[in-house]
């Protein structure tokens, strides 16, 4: 049906249609940027099947074309023409927007989650980010030695850093963590035994689990102790003439409380050394420095100063630093992966090599780092802060649109997330919505659509604004969001 009641001809709004030559004329532009003719064309030819499919499906006004429904009802052709021919010119351009639009695109974190897997994890410095840009818009040396000129090693700086920053022997670095205990325990146990207390075969996300990557590294494993508690006793006993390696993982993810026991790696490698067996540490988190107020993590200098053979840990998570795989320990196991035909398969390319790089750099000046890393600097933040950019959020909404939203700063509690320091609290602030025409869910969902998109948290049937992880650049493109929001509500 029609604006005015009557009965829309699907027929004839069919043939009013325009050709896709003359929608091309119309989106054809001046501007240098202006998409080539065949990208002109091929979003022409999908904005008018579009418009023709749902014609035939039930008349423009089932679909929401108001001027063409305004327009047929009131029987002016031209009118007609013009108005359909316009919202058309509109699709076409949504849909040249929209390839041209990456997929994987900014967005604001609004969960008071430090570490969000899903979010991308630890967000880049600006120095990380510049030296991301610099090698990725020229070419670089990644392999050459300007001193000698001649080929040169691919990961030579960042593995000298992490020398000096962890004291190990050695380093090299692969595409994530996962990649690194399994390429690390094919190497040192392929077709042997690895022991491992029952109480540390964690599951690391993505359905990834420990007894996983042994299966697929080639080793056996060996399960000692309970759940609750494993003592070296346990290790001594399993240990037979095909044991490889002594396995030890960081519980990063979980934690088992009361009666509970460990064997700390000082004893496990003093047993594992005694009878010529490697130890084996999955640190996961990768904890260079710990923040301050929130518990401490097990750092990588404190496993290489126990004399555990290789340690593992990712980049992106505690570390701040992009997705990678870190492998330290004693020269003589890292040289052997080095050598291992499966380094070319696991190797970094050179952004994220940049990228790493310029974080550890961070880390030589550990004050520093905590400044300058954001995600370590995310974890150190108290309440007052985050109460701080609340309060500018809610100023920079203004008071009608906050009435709308029935916005309040609220103390709330944010996350470390990536699988790490799952007891710890994050005292932080938010602002609360609860508007009375809007559901949390619905709301929830509008911000999601927004541009750029913000994911939040929902709490007691209100939505949550942790500002925690939003930096000052977000604010006001927060407040625009939320006012667009608020006509919606009101």
């Amino acid at each position: 049906m029609s604006a005015t009641g009557k009965p829309i001809d699907n027929t004839y709004l069919l043939r009013l249609l325009p050709s896709v030559d003359e929608l091309i004329e119309d989106l054809r532009g001046s501007e240098e940027d202006t998409p080539s003719g065949a990208a002109l064309a091929e979003a022409a030819r999908e904005a008018i099947e579009g418009r023709r499919r749902r014609i035939l499906a039930g008349g423009a006004a089932h679909n929401g074309d108001v001027l063409t429904d305004a327009a047929a009802g009131a029987g002016d052709t031209e009118a007609v023409r013009a108005a359909l021919r316009g919202e058309i010119i509109g699709e076409a351009w949504d849909i040249l927007t929209d390839a041209r639009t990456t997929d994987l695109r900014h967005v604001i974190n609004a969960t008071g989650i430090v570490l969000h897997t899903n979010l991308g994890r630890a967000p880049l410095s600006e120095a990380a980010q510049r030296a991301l840009i610099d090698v990725s818009r020229s070419y670089s040396n990644l392999e050459y030695d300007l001193e000698a000129g001649r080929r040169g090693g691919r990961s030579g700086a960042v593995e000298a850093l992490l020398r000096k920053l962890t004291g190990a022997e050695a380093a090299v670095v692969v595409n994530n963590n996962a990649a690194a205990v399994m390429f690390a325990i094919r190497m040192m146990a392929e077709g042997r035994e690895v022991v491992v207390s029952r109480g540390e075969l964690v599951e690391i996300g993505g359905s990834f689990r420990i007894p996983d990557i042994m299966a697929q590294s080639g080793a056996r494993m060996v399960e000692v102790g309970a759940t609750n508690k494993t003592h070296v006793s346990d290790y001594e006993n399993a240990i037979g003439p095909d044991t490889a390696l002594l396995l030890k993982v960081h519980t990063s993810n979980f934690r088992v409380v009361g009666f509970t026991e460990e064997v700390p790696r000082e004893e496990l490698t003093a047993l594992a050394h005694a009878r010529g067996i490697p130890v084996l540490e999955d640190l996961g988190s990768g904890c260079f420095v710990n923040p301050p107020g929130i518990p401490d993590e097990p750092t990588v200098a404190a496993s290489v100063e126990a004399g555990v053979d290789l340690i593992t840990l990712s980049g992106d998570k505690l570390l701040g630093g992009p997705q990678a795989g870190i492998i330290v320990g004693k020269a003589a196991w890292v040289d052997r992966l080095k050598k291992h035909p499966m380094m070319r398969a696991l190797r970094l390319d050179k952004l994220t090599l940049a990228a790493l790089e310029a974080t550890l750099r961070a880390y030589l000046d550990p004050e520093r780092a905590m400044r300058e890393v954001p995600a370590l600097r995310m974890l150190a933040e108290d309440a007052t802060a985050t109460g701080a950019r609340a309060e500018a959020l809610l100023t920079t909404l203004g008071k009608e649109a906050a009435q709308k939203l029935s916005a309040e700063v609220i103390d709330t509690t944010g996350r470390v997330g990536g699988g790490a320091m799952p007891l710890a609290e994050l005292k932080s602030r938010a602002l609360a919505l609860s508007p009375q025409n809007i559901s949390a869910d619905r709301l929830d969902a509008l911000l999601r659509e927004a541009g750029p998109p913000v994911v939040a948290r929902i709490h007691e049937d209100r939505l949550l604004i942790d500002m925690r992880c939003v930096i000052d650049d977000e604010i006001g493109q927060l407040a625009e969001i939320l006012k667009g929001l608020a006509d919606q509500a009101g």
